[in-house]
């Protein structure tokens, strides 16, 4: 049931936000490992709150409602830029922002970071590697394998 719900969530997310390119939690993985490449700007796209449970390791949290992508905006063209957020709706429209502003090689992570941590790939809180996500609220949080929700904040 998970998977045929996030398959549907992704075919939302794909007809809202056409324009923009999903990468997956593996091919993040292996841009994250590929010292041969530039390394991707991870920028989670979560509340503070859910950012503070935990994220991905060199995820930066950045507001998803942000109007002031100035933080961005010196990033370098060839510099893939990653977002995410819980399942991947917040990214995508802050992915479609970055994209409207201009910026280049900009990536939603397909199925977020709850796709992440259900695949078993490391999640940090203060720099510590740790095993809890955030569950967004009690419908989406469902998504998320039960071994890896956080208590609710």
């Amino acid at each position: 049931m998970r998977s045929f719900t996030f398959n549907f969530i992704k075919l939302l997310i794909g007809f809202q936000f056409p324009t923009i390119e999903e990468i997956n939690c593996n091919q993040l993985a292996q841009l994250l490992s590929d010292s041969a490449k530039p390394r991707p700007l991870v920028l989670d796209a979560r509340s503070q709150t859910e950012y503070a449970v935990s994220h991905i390791e060199t995820g930066v949290r950045i507001d998803p409602l942000t109007d002031d992508l100035t933080a961005v905006a010196t990033v370098s063209q060839d510099r893939p830029i990653v977002v995410y957020c819980a399942v991947g709706y917040r990214s995508a429209k802050l992915a479609q922002k970055l994209d409207e502003a201009g910026m280049k090689c900009i990536y939603n992570l397909s199925g977020g970071i709850f796709q992440w941590a259900n695949e078993g790939r490391p999640i940090f809180q203060n720099g510590h590697p740790t095993q809890l996500v955030h569950p967004y609220n009690a419908i989406w949080g469902k998504l998320l394998k039960a071994t890896y929700h956080a208590q609710k904040c």
